[in-house]
């Protein structure tokens, strides 16, 4: 069920200046049929994903308890920091330079979308392009069941940490 009252966020951080949107479903509810991510923010920022520089300038527009776990560098990108300690990850050029990133809405790319969507942010037109480009990584989901063994987390590591910085739980296959 929708909120009654949808909660405005107003967002000024280094990507955006006064940028507001509005918070229309509860936290973590009601997503549409075709996404159903295995991780949350809050649990793929824990393990460990893009190197820990994602969210180090915006933590005041989510839940402070994201961050009590989260692995983040607040100067620099640091592989390491990343579940399997490897870079699994095009630089944020290459994004806006393939369109990837909607850079009203989401200039920091499919992440900072998918916070705001679990968040309760819901955007149609944007909401249905990135869950089609959610669901094109399910193809890396089937090599490594094709390919590694159950449980061989050693077996195709840039490809099960692209699949963590997309919500799959790659620790599992």
């Amino acid at each position: 069920m929708p909120r009654k009252n949808p909660i405005t966020v107003e967002v000024t951080d280094k990507f955006q200046k006064k940028y507001t949107y509005e918070l229309v479903e509860p936290i973590g509810r009601n997503f549409d049929v075709d996404f159903q991510p295995d991780l949350t923010p809050k649990q793929m920022l824990a393990l460990g994903i893009f190197g820990g520089k994602y969210m180090t300038d915006c933590k005041k527009e989510y839940p402070e308890n994201w961050f009590t776990k989260a692995k983040l560098s607040p100067k620099k990108h640091n592989d390491t920091l990343n579940y399997f300690h490897i870079h699994a990850s095009q630089s944020l050029g290459v994004w806006l330079e393939k369109g990837w990133i909607n850079e009203k809405h989401d200039p920091r790319g499919w992440f900072q979308w998918y916070c705001r969507y679990y968040m309760g942010r819901r955007l149609q037109v944007e909401d249905d392009r990135q869950i089609k480009r959610w669901k094109a990584m399910k193809r890396h989901v089937a090599q490594i069941r094709k390919n590694c063994k159950k449980g061989d987390l050693a077996c195709r590591t840039k490809q099960r940490q692209a699949l963590l910085h997309w919500g799959y739980n790659s620790l599992e296959m």
